[in-house]
């Protein structure tokens, strides 16, 4: 894979004991860097909240179907850990303040082939011991092509 590509996040967020049942969608496409070292994969990239000025700034790491990690530093600062079967604890500190949050992950797949990577995590979301959330995410990452090619892959997805 090349060193520029496309990182695609999206899922749902299905809070905890709510009645309607309709998660809430979220989704964010940016430009990132990739690299492959000792057999891991790293992807960089800048991230916007909205109504703060200034990034956060991210790092992937994605280490076969048993792990996957984001580390955020700037506006917001936390290392969360996703850990097929196991639960995980950060401290999650943000421009509003810090939290600790529970990850409970369910279960992670990925796929990566010379040209793209696909990860699918599904987990549970607690703040300060209390249950949160219920969360699917699908991360896409694949080389940067011409605007044409771009199109088309987010077409197919």
């Amino acid at each position: 894979m090349t060193k520029d590509v496309l990182i695609s996040i999206s899922g749902l967020h299905f809070e905890v004991g709510g009645e309607s049942g309709e998660g809430e969608p979220v989704e964010i496409i940016t430009p990132a860097s990739y690299y492959l070292k000792n057999g891991k994969h790293y992807v960089l990239y800048d991230e916007v909240v909205e109504g703060v000025p200034g990034t956060v700034k991210n790092t992937i790491k994605i280490s076969g179907d048993s792990l996957f990690e984001i580390r955020k530093s700037g506006l917001a600062n936390t290392c969360m850990v996703f850990e097929k079967g196991r639960m995980n604890m950060t401290a999650y500190d943000t421009p509003f303040g810090e939290m600790m949050v529970g990850i409970h992950t369910r279960d992670i797949i990925t796929d990566v082939t010379e040209d793209s990577i696909d990860v699918h995590i599904s987990y549970a979301l607690d703040v300060d011991s209390e249950p949160l959330s219920d969360c699917e995410i699908d991360v896409n990452i694949r080389p940067v092509h011409g605007r044409a090619e771009q199109k088309k892959d987010l077409a197919e997805r």
